[in-house]
């Protein structure tokens, strides 16, 4: 489950309007290339058309009159006038463009373990944007009022060089694209990273990791870390649940492990739907074996929201022993998300077995990591410290 969206900015929300239009899903055998990302700085071009937030596409190819988004494995066919499934994308003139680009629905200054990452830039801040929109409809999505929603009714107006500008002005090390799914707006994220990778601001990636392969693997040449929700580990639940499929998902993780982007993993365990121990238990030997036991685990709390408002939030003892599950497995950092204090919060050395990071919330009280290492005996505890 992606960070939840401070609630001061629920004022937008309740402007913002549902974006109706009939969509189209599907795949076309065809040889034209795809539409990349462009050399040019000069973003401001396209933005004539359709409307003041327009940016032609990346990744996208031409069908006749109609085009293909090719950005998430949505692959979104379009005729003229239509809405991609994200409902940020539309075939205006037998173009593909994007109507989030420079209008973000959300900003704020976040501390960085709020995304969550534990091990990238302890206690420091994170600048964080959303546009509306997501390539999913998870049915416990708890920004729901923007996720699930168009762009179409902006509450701000950041251009990329304008969002690196304020991260510089308010001492943050980063930029966070979250509070929705950030692959809906994937042009606006593109060019902010080209951006700030140019005056040295880290950039982060809060997702679903519903992309397809080779727009990640363009977009991780200015991209510094991510968190990513593993949302369950079963394709029939990903398609109930979250209208989407487990297997891109996985090739995230591969890719961006591939790409030497720095990432950590969110499950949310959500009652009666991915709280069986024994498919967290394939989920965590899976990890293991194809990521190894150095990427953190963050189980997270479910709390009703959305269309699971039925549901309890998740029992603590449920948490406690899908992290000890993963401990088993052989992963080395396994937290526990949503529930305030105890030990599921604190990063625990795996070799000398000692507390070296001790956090209460969002926030770090206690470090013995430095340069990397542990005090206490010199082990080397994975991650971006610098």
């Amino acid at each position: 489950m992606t960070e939840k969206e401070p609630l001061s900015r629920r004022t937008f929300i309740k402007r913002a309007v549902l974006a109706g239009a009939g969509i189209a899903v599907g795949a076309y055998a065809v040889s034209q290339l795809l539409k990349s990302p462009p050399e040019s700085e000069n973003y401001t071009e396209s933005t004539k058309a359709p409307w003041k937030w327009s940016h032609e596409g990346y990744h996208y190819i031409k069908l006749g009159e109609n085009v293909k988004c090719q950005v998430c494995p949505n692959e979104c066919i379009l005729r003229e006038g239509q809405r991609s499934v994200c409902r940020n994308k539309t075939n205006y003139k037998g173009v593909l463009y994007t109507l989030a680009y420079g209008n973000p629905c959300a900003v704020h200054i976040d501390p960085i373990e709020k995304k969550p990452l534990f091990h990238f830039l302890p206690s420091t801040s994170a600048f964080s944007i959303a546009t509306a929109g997501c390539n999913l409809r998870c049915l416990n999505c708890q920004n729901w009022e923007i996720s699930q929603r168009g762009p179409d009714e902006r509450d701000g107006e950041l251009f990329p060089e304008q969002v690196v500008e304020q991260a510089q002005q308010t001492g943050c090390h980063s930029i966070a694209y979250t509070y929705s799914e950030p692959t809906s707006w994937y042009e606006y994220m593109y060019d902010t990273s080209k951006i700030a990778a140019k005056e040295g601001i880290k950039t982060i990636w809060v997702t679903n990791g519903y992309m397809n392969e080779g727009p990640l693997r363009d977009l991780c040449q200015y991209l510094d870390a991510a968190n990513v929700d593993l949302k369950s580990f079963s394709e029939e639940i990903y398609n109930t649940l979250n209208s989407g499929m487990l297997e891109p998902v996985l090739t995230t993780l591969k890719t961006l492990k591939d790409e030497g982007v720095w990432f950590e993993v969110t499950n949310l365990v959500v009652p009666t739907w991915t709280d069986d121990l024994d498919m967290i238990a394939d989920m965590c030997q899976w990890l293991y074996e194809n990521i190894g036991p150095d990427y953190p685990l963050h189980f997270s709390r479910f709390h009703p929201a959305y269309k699971l408002l039925n549901l309890p939030p998740t029992p603590l003892n449920t948490l406690t022993e899908a992290r000890k599950i993963a401990l088993d497995a052989g992963l080395h950092y396994v937290y526990i998300g949503n529930v305030p204090g105890g030990e599921g919060q604190h990063t625990i050395c795996p070799a000398c077995e000692k507390v070296v990071i001790e956090r209460k919330g969002f926030f770090v009280t206690d470090m013995h990591v430095t340069k990397g290492v542990c005090e206490y005996c010199g082990h080397e505890i994975k991650g971006v410290w610098e």
